[in-house]
């Protein structure tokens, strides 16, 4: 399980800690399950004021708060608990130490990490188990009920991207910070050592729940199951209209569906609110490629490369279409670009073979392919690069 620490800003991984993952697509409420969820708990929610206050803003949004999942709720027994293992006497930041202590120690709450599923603050005390996300919620649940001023922190130089057929999900960053915003300590809860935070904000309760809802309808699209993901997706959208990466994962599960003309909405919709948003122009281009308009991808995925893009299916993508075009210089550029963006990415190192095995470049595209391979076996680029090299039974 990572180790969560809470680190100033401005220092280097330091003493405590911070950071969460949230996956990019926007989440509606899917509203009998959200109160499913809730009630399966066996608990009554606590409503601390800040949840009064974003139930408030629930409603200007024009949604039932009693039917929309917060959370960051605590309920009676998770402020008790909270109460009884930090000392009220302690400093600021003493407090939150104590508090991360005693939610992974032993002798604590004992918190397990498991990656895939986005939990509540309540269902997270009541399981033992808490992705980045969810450990975040409960968290930042208890740290305002012991009386310190704790936040949603938005990361955006950190992105992650995740591929289903032609399509990207996109997923970014979110954690928690605590003291004053103009120096936070930021919360680190993760299973990655490498990332170092240079560009972090402050972000509303209201945009939190909406990632939270992101979260949970990214998962049922991973599951294959865009009906079930619809709802989450609508209420985030609804709950954030600006959030770009729910109108980004909206259009990809109304595709999903068949409505294309609600999936190119919510693409451009995405580009209205964020026009760097590189998956909304990677996922409007295999729309228009899926119907027919080939004559409108390349400029989409060129568009997307000046994007401050970080997206590796992108360039990938743009590899392709040169690929097929004989630019075979502008091909190997792309792929290598996906290659350095996501060096675990087996398709990029696949692809890369391909442009080598029809560049005439046995032995390099061999090795690329063997790469690939170790890093995914199934991959299907590397099969068929397996198959074009005859290495298709090795």
């Amino acid at each position: 399980m990572p180790t969560p620490k809470l680190q100033h800003r401005s220092a280097a991984r330091s003493h405590l800690a911070r950071h969460q993952r949230t996956h990019g697509l926007a989440l509606p409420a899917f509203l009998g399950l959200a109160l499913a969820l809730a009630s399966s708990l066996g608990c009554t929610p606590y409503f601390d004021p800040s949840t009064r206050t974003v139930r408030s803003e629930i409603s200007a949004h024009g949604l039932d708060p009693d039917q929309v999942l917060v959370p960051f709720q605590l309920t009676p027994e998770m402020r008790s608990w909270v109460h009884g293992v930090v000392p009220d006497h302690l400093p600021p930041d003493q407090r939150a130490q104590a508090l991360l202590e005693a939610l992974v120690q032993l002798d604590g709450l004992n918190l397990q990490y498991k990656p895939d599923v986005t939990g509540t603050a309540a269902e997270v005390f009541e399981t033992r188990q808490a992705n980045c996300l969810a450990f975040t919620h409960l968290f930042i649940a208890m740290a305002r009920a012991i009386g310190l001023n704790a936040y949603f922190l938005q990361v955006e130089d950190i992105e992650t991207f995740a591929q289903e057929g032609d399509l990207v999900i996109n997923a970014g960053h979110i954690t928690a910070g605590t003291g004053p915003s103009t120096a936070p300590r930021v919360l680190d809860f993760s299973d990655r050592t490498d990332i170092v935070y240079r560009n972090v904000r402050k972000i509303s309760d209201l945009r939190a729940i909406a990632l939270f809802y992101s979260n949970r309808g990214a998962e049922r699209i991973r599951r294959h199951d865009p009906e079930a993901a619809l709802p989450w997706l609508e209420t985030a959208t609804r709950l954030d209209p600006h959030l770009a990466d729910g109108w980004v994962n909206l259009g990809v599960v109304l595709r999903r569906l068949g409505d294309t003309e609600g999936a190119e909405a919510a693409y451009r919709r995405a580009l209205e609110e964020d026009p760097h948003k590189a998956a909304a122009y990677h996922n409007l281009a295999a729309l228009y490629r899926h119907i027919g308009r080939e004559d409108l991808v390349q400029p989409l995925l060129e568009a997307a490369d000046q994007a401050k893009n970080r997206n590796p299916f992108t360039y990938l993508r743009l590899g392709d279409i040169n690929l097929m075009r004989g630019n075979l210089d502008a091909a190997e550029r792309f792929y290598r670009r996906a290659a350095q963006l996501d060096p675990e990415l087996a398709a990029a190192w696949a692809a890369l073979g391909d442009w080598a095995a029809r560049s005439g470049k046995e032995r390099a595209a061999r090795r690329w392919l063997h790469h690939a391979q170790r890093l995914d076996a199934d991959d299907s680029r590397a099969a068929a690069l397996a198959r074009r090299l005859g290495e298709a039974g090795s």
